[in-house]
């Protein structure tokens, strides 16, 4: 197992489809395209780790404009993987694709010309995306599409996920032919094009079944001669320390990883700073 097992490969009765990685535990993300029309909700498939081991997933959710598609692995199904860094890529930074086709095929490297440029895709959305330029000229690069952007090279012990490659720029004015430069989805736009990690989302998970939302309510506080109103700042505090715990128990029983257990609780003071902890559902 090496540090980058976190790269996978998707199957359906034993044929391949393309690459993908492990967004977190629970969740894979892959171009839509590689699943060759298995875009159906549910459509059940084989999540093949980088050391042989399968895993069961089904399609829970697509973006057809920006090609892009989560896999949702079976609750049974436990992961022991290490799960990488996201990041931010900056024009000039490093870049390589743990994934390859094959193991007779070439590892990708190369250069990061734009870290969040506007652009295009085929499905017609326009998403914030890698440009990427590759060291090795290929020609096609057919068959990497689904695989993770990696910050820096191989060596690196500390691995952070820039986004997932999904298309090639056809070369100016020459019909069939293709230039050495790629284009991928950043981690943060997949991640909104999912509703799986949504605040609200979130919100719904970590607060316990049958539990009503807190409410914030007003107080009245005296000091000497003036009366002050204020929100009870206690009372919220109380409730985002609440979930903290919470999050700290399902890290203990390894539910969640060290990454995902500081997204979450972001995410939980986030919502109480802006109010989400407090209001009442319909």
């Amino acid at each position: 197992m090496t540090d980058e097992a976190y790269w996978v490969e998707l199957h359906v009765s034993q044929q391949r489809l393309g690459a993908g990685f492990l967004l977190t535990r629970r969740f894979v993300l892959t171009a839509l395209h590689c699943l060759r029309g298995l875009a159906a909700s549910d459509s059940q498939l084989d999540v093949v780790l980088a050391d042989g081991n399968s895993l069961s997933g089904r399609v829970c959710q697509y973006d057809k404009s920006a090609d892009l598609a989560l896999i949702m692995l079976s609750p049974a199904c436990e992961v022991s993987v290490p799960i990488p860094r996201a990041g931010v890529a900056f024009g000039g930074d490093g870049w390589h694709g743990p994934y390859r086709p094959a193991q007779m095929e070439a590892q990708l490297s190369g250069r990061v010309d734009h870290g969040a440029t506007t652009y295009e895709c085929e499905g017609g959305a326009v998403i914030e995306a890698l440009q990427l330029t590759v060291e090795q000229q290929l020609g096609d690069y057919s068959g990497y599409s689904g695989g993770p952007v990696v910050k820096g090279g191989p060596e690196d012990e500390d691995p952070v996920v820039l986004g997932i490659l999904l298309e090639q720029l056809p070369k100016r004015g020459a019909v069939g032919e293709a230039a050495n430069v790629l284009f991928g989805a950043t981690v943060g736009e997949a991640m909104r094009r999912f509703d799986h990690f949504d605040v609200e989302h979130l919100i719904d998970v970590l607060r316990p079944r049958n539990s009503p939302p807190h409410r914030v309510e007003r107080a009245q506080y005296s000091t000497g001669d003036a009366a002050v109103e204020c929100s009870a700042i206690d009372a919220a505090a109380a409730s985002v320390e609440s979930w903290f715990r919470q999050i700290d128990i399902w890290a203990s029983r390894q539910v969640l990883d060290p990454a995902q257990v500081a997204d979450l609780k972001f995410m939980a003071a986030k919502a109480a700073i802006e109010g989400r902890l407090g209001k009442d559902t319909a």
